[in-house]
């Protein structure tokens, strides 16, 4: 199928490294030109040297932090300097999680809280406020929100709670950029596979003194599919609905993480 996305320039943050590096690159092998943002210069460039070389079109690196509105605000005029035009965002900028896992209800600070609505909420509205008029004066348009399984789930306050906002941005963005030919959608995905799965499969291997194997089997237990999603197959599904073929969903999610069990969405 051709995605009709010939010509096509996109915004990636978060595209340094995984789902966002992902999704930038499928982009690119749709033939869309690319900018890449994220905060470290070192590997920014190398992704952009990477995925050029791999997809023959043009990756351009931006270093900007989404936390900050003159960031972003930069951000944006290089991209549109770059490329001349703006068709396609995709907001996959987040603060990784921690290491000890998703920070309990004692644990949970004002400054925790208030540093990742800042990246993933206002980071991905900062970046939409800034993108929407160029999107505009063209009359077509793509946002993408990559968001995340928690919302449909507890276990993880904050993620919970910054991931239903993206959606409720995303809803609010569709219904009043949609009669400017813009269309904003959600992904949600689950546990995915990344550049950084081998290093944490390995370790709890060696915490718990079970095969790599193993580990990855009890991880996949989570979906339906019982194999961990990769960030290839995340791209895939952004790289749709960043297309004109898309046009029949807007202000609405796609759930990418294998299937969870048991729930019922409607």
């Amino acid at each position: 199928m051709d995605l009709e996305l010939g010509g096509k320039t996109a915004i990636v943050t978060g595209g340094s490294v995984g789902i966002g590096k992902a999704i930038a690159r499928q982009l690119a092998f749709e033939r869309c030109d690319v900018a890449i943002v994220a905060r470290n210069r070192e590997r920014l460039a190398d992704t952009a040297q990477e995925l050029g070389e791999e997809t023959r079109r043009r990756i351009e690196p931006i270093a900007a932090d989404t936390g900050t509105d003159e960031s972003v605000r930069s951000m944006v005029e290089q991209a549109v300097e770059a490329f001349g035009h703006l068709d396609i965002l995709v907001n996959c900028a987040a603060k990784p999680g921690r290491p000890g896992g998703p920070a309990k209800l004692a644990e949970i600070t004002d400054d925790l809280f208030w540093e990742d609505m800042n990246v993933k909420v206002l980071g991905y509205l900062r970046c939409a406020r800034e993108v929407a008029p160029h999107m505009i004066r063209r009359g077509w348009g793509r946002i993408i929100s990559i968001s995340g399984l928690a919302a449909r789930s507890s276990g993880s306050t904050i993620g919970s709670m910054r991931n239903v906002a993206v959606v409720a941005l995303t809803k609010n963005l569709a219904d009043e950029l949609g009669p400017h030919g813009i269309n904003a959608t959600v992904v949600h995905p689950g546990l995915t596979r990344t550049e950084k799965t081998v290093g944490v499969v390995a370790e709890r291997a060696r915490a718990s003194g079970t095969a790599p194997e193993e580990i990855e089997r009890a991880m996949a237990e989570g979906n339906t599919v019982r194999r961990l999603i990769d960030a290839r197959e995340i791209a895939y599904v952004v790289a749709f609905l960043a297309s004109p073929k898309s046009v029949a969903i807007t202000g609405d999610v796609v759930a990418a993480g294998g299937g969870i069990p048991r729930a019922i969405y409607y």
